[in-house]
């Protein structure tokens, strides 16, 4: 193993051991998006944060290749959940800082399913009324 490579290995490892150091505990949410809505997510919350990618996918096919909608794993539920609501409006869950963007940005993972699909729930008075 040449210099170059024993030096990389030691700058890495001592990357990983300062960010261990600094508690990095992962995203942070906004605390009105820290629980879903109704109590409990479709799934248990490990279960979303590894495989949520996964479920979406799957539904999205189902949907368009098959018709099927309103299936457990709706990117519609998942807004109605996950929006956080500010002065009386939703706040987008693709925002800076809110639930979608919190993970995707700290993974620096592109998310591109709201070029297409909405970032706040579509009934506004049925959001603040379950706040």
């Amino acid at each position: 193993m040449g210099v170059r490579a024993v030096l990389l290995a030691l700058v890495l490892g001592l990357f990983s051991v300062m960010g261990a150091w600094a508690g990095d505990a992962g995203p942070s949410f906004p605390k009105a998006t820290s629980k879903a809505l109704g109590g409990s997510c479709v799934d248990d919350p490990a279960t979303m944060r590894r495989h949520h990618f996964d479920f979406l996918k799957h539904q999205r096919d189902d949907t368009l290749r098959q018709g099927i909608r309103g299936a457990k794993y709706s990117l519609k539920e998942c807004v109605s959940c996950h929006a956080q609501v500010k002065d009386g409006h939703a706040v987008p869950v693709n925002a800076p800082g809110q639930f979608c963007a919190s993970c995707h940005e700290y993974a620096a993972v592109s998310i591109d399913c709201f070029s297409c699909h909405a970032t706040t729930p579509q009934h506004q008075q049925q959001v603040e009324a379950t706040r």
